[in-house]
């Protein structure tokens, strides 16, 4: 079993940053990929950025890139999203995912952990 607890959300204006922090547990050896998701009201989950474990390649999407940077410090077993220029439309519950088989894909279906969200809210 692998826990996930998210931390950091909040209420910010547009161009503001903030930080988000997921503290992982138990059996974080297994994990190979680890991934903040989003979900939008009324949206469906969509990935945000992924990053692997062993070596530490990163993944955006498109709507993030330039703005988002994923980061881990595997001393304390945390992942970080480090999010600046908040636009109203990244406005959503953040989740944070782990994979313990592949690091290829957005498909949520795949992500074995999840967390039980932050929500973060952007103002215009």
């Amino acid at each position: 079993q692998v826990q996930l607890v998210e931390s950091g959300g909040g209420s910010v204006q547009a161009g503001g940053s903030l930080r988000l922090s997921c503290a992982a547990s138990g059996y974080t050896y297994r994990v190979y990929c680890l991934a903040w998701f989003r979900q939008p009201p009324g949206k469906e989950r969509e990935g945000v950025a992924r990053i692997h474990t062993n070596g530490g390649s990163t993944y955006y999407a498109d709507s993030v890139k330039g703005r988002f940077t994923i980061s881990r410090d595997n001393a304390k077993n945390t992942l970080y999203l480090q999010m600046n220029n908040l636009k109203p439309e990244d406005t959503a519950m953040y989740y944070c995912a782990a994979d313990l088989v592949r690091c290829g894909n957005w498909y949520a279906g795949n992500y074995n952990y999840w967390g039980q969200g932050t929500q973060v809210t952007v103002s215009s």
